[in-house]
């Protein structure tokens, strides 16, 4: 199908861009890479008057070593983390999960940013943020904010940025060092998760002293698996499997073709285990 009429702008500042959203007001539409906007514009499923492109704006690209921190552009692409020497070694499990998102075109086109606002309780990302403890920095008209993760992803398809609002980087406390795995289950190669797994573990002498694990697609949001990480501390790699049954606890997965709640609570436990082996392994 073809998407009904809008008028299009590509600012080349974050300032223009917040400008444009402004006259826009609710019937404007942000664009980032277009992977899932351009779908869903297609398929008629959404019809803004205003798309405001975010693709010329320079300074919403690239990856930066903050300190102690990693600083990633919200427009950088799955491409360009994916490749990144400073992501694989300090936050590994951004890395893992970033490889298994889509294929290799989405990989070229699609933005971490656009991922992360886009909120898909299916999509690998938000998983290994939260896993990783990242911020989110939000722009608007009353000036820049930070939100954590862990209070980012509000409901499926809703964060914390509000209308008039752009996510603009993401940042990550290095997790230099550490173990890291994600693991996801699907039905077909380069499909959305049934479930995924981001594990990250600190060890010595083999065993866990901090673990931190995140769910894909356990409920309407991206969670952490906290009874878990709390249960795998002082845990060896063989001594793991009754702390990783926990991973479920507390979670709200949903039913559907792919499987039932009941299905996926037990898929988590499975992949936690295997997830958290692999990045003690790692």
């Amino acid at each position: 199908m073809i998407p009904v009429a809008f008028e299009y702008v590509a600012p080349t500042s974050v300032a223009d861009a917040l400008g444009a959203l402004a006259a826009a007001g609710d019937d404007g539409k942000v664009i980032a890479g277009g992977q899932s906007l351009l779908p869903v514009l297609r398929m008629r499923l959404n019809a803004p008057e205003t798309v405001i492109d975010l693709g010329r704006i320079e300074s919403l690209r690239g990856i930066r070593d903050g300190g102690d921190h990693l600083v990633i552009g919200a427009m950088t692409p799955h491409a360009e983390v994916l490749a990144s020497d400073l992501v694989r070694e300090h936050a590994a499990v951004l890395h893992e999960a970033v490889a298994t998102v889509a294929d290799p075109q989405i990989r070229h086109r699609g933005t971490l940013g656009g991922a992360v606002v886009h909120a898909d309780p299916a999509g690998d990302l938000g998983a290994p943020l939260l896993a990783l403890d990242a911020t989110m920095v939000i722009v608007g008209p009353g000036g820049e904010r930070t939100v954590p993760a862990t209070e980012f992803y509000h409901d499926i398809f809703a964060t914390a940025v509000g209308d008039g609002e752009l996510l603009t980087e993401v940042r990550i406390p290095k997790h230099t060092g550490w173990g890291a795995a994600y693991e996801k289950f699907t039905r077909a190669a380069q499909q959305w998760a049934i479930i995924g797994v981001a594990a990250t573990v600190r060890t010595q002498g083999g065993q866990i002293v901090e673990a931190k694990v995140g769910l894909t697609n356990m409920g309407s949001t991206p969670v952490r698996a906290r009874a878990a990480e709390a249960d795998l501390v002082g845990r060896h790699a063989d001594d793991c499997g009754q702390a990783c049954g926990r991973a479920a606890e507390g979670t709200n997965p949903p039913s559907d073709l792919n499987g039932d709640a009941d299905y996926r609570r037990h898929l988590a436990g499975v992949l936690t285990a295997r997830a958290v082996r692999a990045a003690m392994a790692g």
